[in-house]
């Protein structure tokens, strides 16, 4: 990994893209699993079980016994871990409902505003090299929150047949019973169209492979909401003498061991602690069983010096990391001055993986630039906000002539009729 000092602005652009993905060549995989899964419903996700799986399946259900086994596959510690994870979500997850928005902008003119759930969710899990059970608290949790009556969950099979139990305990502990093996674009295709088996959704979450993403952005065109466009996992750290080698090491192997498309980017204050960073990475990558595929991620990863906190900032801002960590003797002050990532770690005591796991905030988070604009999953992300508004003859009185005003403007009559004539009844009624 090169280490690159002071970079010119001019570069930046170039220093921080993100590995290319061969989007045109994606979608002309994914299309005709798409149009299969629509066409043949469950059949077709049988036929893939068994392509991409390589696991022949008889039905694509999870069993109700098989959601109930699941919890005696798994050992008493993990269980424990995944109750206290579930916990800490479900406490900040519920600090985020807050009450029917209710104003009264003007004598008479009553506006108000409520969440309504989104009633069927779709929720994917990732299962290949990595069965992601702590997504399903990260989905699951706010799901349940908002209100959301169906829950469709879909994770791909391992070549027996069998979904992960920590994935089936974690499920069944949120009380979901609709899950379904079946992984990839074809999975999207399943929620996106519905199958014999797999119910139809409005909108789509979770994270997923570059075929997983393509698969939901073509459901976002056909009408199908989708959580966020997502890429490979990525991590930013900004560190300066006050950091300790070791554990910025650590957070930058925790998400180049994700895939060989993840990408991490350090941001270091002065060289030394760049290459006491890099000289680490280099110890603790030689223990690590995905070893080969934090290898190739690294490839695509920068080290950069900047001395100048100004100039770090934007540079990090400029990145819009889907995680990113501060460690830096003043973080409370650099983080007052982040205004694009997905979630960010303050101090040397809070490492992504907290967040990830246990900590309470959503790993489910904007990647490949979309901090800019978007933000990581809440129950915010499970409801719909519907407005409603109340106006009484007084205060149409008092509202009426700007909108007759204004819409005669516009040059649309019918809006103005709309309300002169209300008042005109008013003032006949007088």
């Amino acid at each position: 990994m090169e280490i690159i000092v002071n970079p010119e602005r001019s570069r930046w652009p170039e220093l921080l893209e993100r590995p290319r993905q061969e989007q045109k060549r994606i979608k002309k995989i994914i299309k005709p699993i798409l149009k299969k899964v629509k066409r043949n419903g469950d059949s077709a996700l049988l036929k893939f079980a068994l392509e991409f799986d390589l696991v022949h399946l008889e039905e694509v259900v999870v069993s109700d016994n098989e959601l109930l086994s699941a919890a005696d596959e798994i050992n008493g510690e993990l269980k424990e871990a995944i109750q206290l994870a579930k916990q800490n979500i479900e406490t900040f997850h519920k600090a985020q409902m807050g009450e029917r928005l209710v104003v009264e902008t003007m004598p008479g003119v009553r506006c108000s505003r409520k969440s309504v759930a989104i009633e069927k969710v779709g929720l994917y899990i990732p299962g290949g090299t990595a069965p992601l059970f702590s997504t399903v608290l990260m989905l699951g949790i706010p799901a349940r929150l908002a209100g959301c009556k169906e829950i469709v969950l879909c994770t791909p099979p391992d070549r027996s047949g069998k979904i992960h139990p920590a994935i089936l305990y974690t499920a069944h502990l949120l009380g979901i019973r609709k899950v379904f093996k079946t992984g990839g674009a074809q999975a999207i295709g399943a929620m996106m169209y519905g199958t014999e088996s797999v119910p139809k959704v409005d909108k789509i979450f979770g994270p997923g492979n570059q075929y997983v993403t393509a698969a939901k952005l073509k459901a976002a065109k056909e009408g199908i909401a989708i959580d966020m466009p997502a890429g490979p996992s990525e991590v930013a750290v900004y560190a300066d003498v006050s950091a300790h080698p070791a554990f910025v090491a650590a957070d930058l192997l925790s998400q180049a061991e994700h895939g060989a498309d993840s990408q991490v980017v350090l941001v270091a204050t002065s060289k030394e602690i760049a290459e006491a960073i890099q000289k680490e990475v280099e110890t603790q990558l030689q223990d690590l069983p995905r070893k080969e595929m934090a290898q190739q991620a690294l490839e695509n990863s920068r080290f950069l010096v900047v001395s100048r906190e100004a100039d770090a900032i934007d540079l990090l801002n400029a990145y819009a990391a889907e995680h990113l960590i501060l460690s830096v003797h003043n973080y409370g002050e650099v983080a007052e001055k982040i205004i694009n990532a997905g979630s960010v770690f303050l101090g040397n005591y809070s490492p992504e993986s907290a967040g990830d796991y246990a900590s309470g905030t959503n790993h489910t988070l904007p990647t490949n630039g979309f901090a800019r604009a978007y933000s990581g999953v809440s129950v915010d992300s499970f409801v719909k906000k519907i407005t409603f508004q109340e106006i009484s003859p007084e205060g149409l009185k008092n509202i009426g002539p700007a909108i007759e005003t204004m819409a005669e403007a516009e040059h649309l009559q019918a809006h103005a009729n709309a309300v002169s004539l209300r008042l005109q009844q008013i003032k006949n009624n007088g």
